[in-house]
């Protein structure tokens, strides 16, 4: 059998791909590397950073390439047989990746060359890999005795597979459900587009009436302008109790066994718990500066939650006579609240931020700030005719990146939204290897009246993921593994957040935000209400992520073996932070993807602590102009192109001369004045 994947490619050649030539592939491309990583070991040369450290990095290239594509595949594209492939594959590459970390020849001759570094003259990128490389093998087992070192492999073997299912799970739980209406009084309060939107679903399921599901773009609409109260609970409880509903796809006993796996596996090598293994190589070093940082911020952000929390209810009461406000009645009240107080309202929004003009407006501030040109190209091979793709080109037309964006929900495409790439940017015998970077996300689609267009939440979810793209376009990295995104945790929503402040800016918003149907430019009335309204509700956001990291901490930073009841646990943790009143149907745990599935475990706080940086970084460009080429320059040298190869603190430092200061953020957040 052919197979494209085991063939030489540059772009991802997913039109000649099969479901069947993933597992072959990957098992080929984990042999190959196998071969690479004993290249290095048998070699009788005396171990160097070329021969052992270099050649480590640079190995394996074929296989991070397929399973890229595969796992990209797997969360935008997936079905039942990639699934089903990916529970096969998991474990293969969790034992390949053990195969390396406890190679102990290779481990050898890592340390020889660890040994000596300060005699070799290293460059600071080589230094940090040496150390990196070094680290990875310590933190992963390399000094542990064998019995230990199979135990290792045994949780991490467990671990890929968990994970996975926790993810799968999930993503059935969100696409089993649906919310069918027939009566046109329920859809009482929605503007005409998410009533459209819902239609054209139902037609395309062959139903009659209107179909509302769990996907954010039908989800969001539905909870924040649906009049029908009861129908706005039977949806949040249907969203908020996914994974915990007792049945074949519940998540509960995912949760306690990867939290007590992971401390399980801290344990083995010598640390505390999982989060004294994580923060080591973060930003915030340890689990006491984390909580000592997010009480700080809750310190300053309680009060103003509760201030604006007791005018939500007393709205509501007015409004409605509610007496008691729940989950479910939050989003829509703080529209209507929103509406009343800045005369503000997403609908009055929206028809200025057609989805490509949006895409063409975040073009032109990577423009005006970094030089950069994107030209949509038709001969690329796509996973999906929905997908999007362009070639990025220099001031000077040398070719920078291939960019895919892939923007509408679908049911093999998990929800949220995620900057990824199909290939990484890195140097090698004088080559330069440009990456593919891909951002994924679930915005709006068009309907038969109206072309796609996206609530000024979904424009800031744009250029938020974009910020992520940017850091992986103009990676200038020798090594791959520090390369783009390849940085600390709680320093990689820099870049992604720091963008998002450009929409908030009369000059940007002039770019792009111009009404789909007449042209005409975004009123001053507009972006001046969009500027004012921009810290509604600060404290009561503020303190909702505070009390997702709080979780997250609970989980990781304590020994888990005593959780029997994942409810209870997460109830108690929640405690100080919650201000409306518990659910008992619903769990985050159990559908907290970001610390159960993907890689924030112990890293949810790094939002914030981003944010700390993003508002001072700002600060910096709003002194001397948000297009400032200089400062532009700066934050693309000593921020965006330089990945993992220095300390992100030092690299903060270059670009604006100080460390930052949380004040920034309070003052902007509108929690402390100026």
């Amino acid at each position: 059998m052919n197979n494209p994947l085991l063939e030489p490619f540059d772009q991802a050649p997913f039109s000649k791909i099969k479901n069947e030539h993933f597992h072959p592939a990957i098992t080929n491309a984990i042999d190959l590397a196998k071969k690479e990583i004993d290249a290095i070991v048998y070699n009788t040369d005396t171990p160097t950073f070329e021969n052992t450290i270099a050649a480590l990095d640079y190995s394996g290239y074929q296989l991070d390439r397929v399973s890229s594509i595969f796992f990209n595949l797997n969360s935008a594209e997936t079905n039942e047989a990639i699934q089903k492939i990916a529970q096969e594959v998991s474990p293969l590459l969790s034992e390949f990746s053990n195969d390396i970390t406890l190679n102990e020849g290779l481990f050898k001759k890592i340390k020889s060359v660890y040994e000596q570094k300060d005699a070799l003259g290293l460059s600071t990128e080589e230094e940090t890999l040496l150390n990196k490389r070094y680290k990875s093998f310590s933190r992963n087992g390399a000094n542990l005795p064998n019995d230990k070192k199979q135990r290792l492999r045994e949780i991490d073997t467990q671990l890929a597979k968990l994970k996975l299912t926790f993810g799968e799970n999930l993503l059935a739980e969100t696409n089993a459900f649906e919310m069918h209406l027939t009566n046109q009084e329920d859809l009482n309060g929605l503007p005409d587009g998410a009533k459209e939107a819902a239609s054209q679903l139902a037609k395309s399921k062959n139903k009659e009436g209107w179909l509302i599901t769990l996907d954010y773009p039908s989800y969001i609409p539905f909870m924040k302008y649906a009049s029908n109260r009861e129908l706005r609970k039977e949806l949040a409880l249907a969203f908020g109790s996914k994974g915990f509903k007792g049945n074949s796809l519940d998540n509960q006993e995912n949760v306690l066994a990867i939290a007590k796996l992971r401390h399980e596996r801290a344990n083995l090598l010598g640390y505390k718990t999982h989060a004294d293994f994580v923060l080591e190589e973060r930003m915030a070093e340890k689990p006491e500066k984390v909580i000592s940082f997010l009480n700080e911020l809750q310190e300053k952000a309680k009060p103003a939650a509760i201030k604006e929390f007791k005018q939500l209810e007393d709205f509501a009461k007015e409004l409605d006579g509610i007496g008691q406000l729940e989950k479910w009645d939050n989003s829509y009240y703080s529209e209507k609240l929103k509406q009343k107080l800045f005369s503000l309202d997403d609908e009055l929004l929206k028809p200025y931020f057609k989805l490509e003009n949006v895409i063409d407006g975040v073009f032109k501030v990577a423009e005006k700030l970094f030089g950069l040109q994107f030209k949509e190209v038709f001969n690329v091979d796509k996973y999906h005719e929905e997908v999007k793709t362009f070639e990025v080109y220099d001031e000077d037309q040398n070719f920078v990146s291939l960019f895919y964006a892939d923007f509408h929900p679908r049911s093999g495409k998990r929800g949220g939204a995620w900057m990824t790439s199909f290939k990484s940017q890195f140097r090698k015998n004088g080559e330069e290897y440009r990456p593919h970077v891909s951002n994924v996300c679930n915005f709006t689609p068009s309907t038969p009246t109206k072309p796609s267009l996206l609530t000024f939440n979904e424009v800031t979810t744009l250029f938020h993921e974009f910020g992520h793209g940017l850091h992986g376009m103009l990676a200038d990295t020798i090594y791959p593994s520090l390369s783009g995104t390849s940085v600390y945790w709680d320093f990689v929503e820099l870049p992604s957040q720091i963008l998002e402040n450009w929409c908030y800016e009369k000059e940007t918003l002039e770019l792009f935000a111009k009404h789909y149907d007449t042209g005409e430019l975004i009123p001053m009335d507009l972006i001046q209400k969009i500027k004012d309204s921009a810290s509604f509700q600060e404290g009561m956001a503020t303190l909702r992520q505070i009390s997702f990291a709080k979780l997250d901490m609970a989980w990781h930073s304590n020994d888990p073996t005593p959780i029997t009841n994942v409810k209870s646990f997460e109830k108690e943790s929640f405690e100080g932070t919650n201000l409306f009143p518990d659910t008992p149907q619903t769990c985050m745990s159990t559908a907290f993807a970001h610390i159960f599935q993907g890689g924030y475990s112990s890293g949810y706080y790094s939002y914030k602590w981003a944010e700390v940086l993003d508002a001072d970084a700002f600060a910096y460009f709003k002194e001397h102009g948000i297009f400032n080429k200089v400062i532009a320059k700066d934050f693309k040298y000593h921020v965006l192109s330089k990945g993992g190869t220095e300390k992100p603190m030092i690299l903060y430092k270059r670009f604006r001369g100080t460390e930052p200061k949380i004040s920034a953020l309070l003052e902007r957040g509108g929690l402390i004045t100026a």
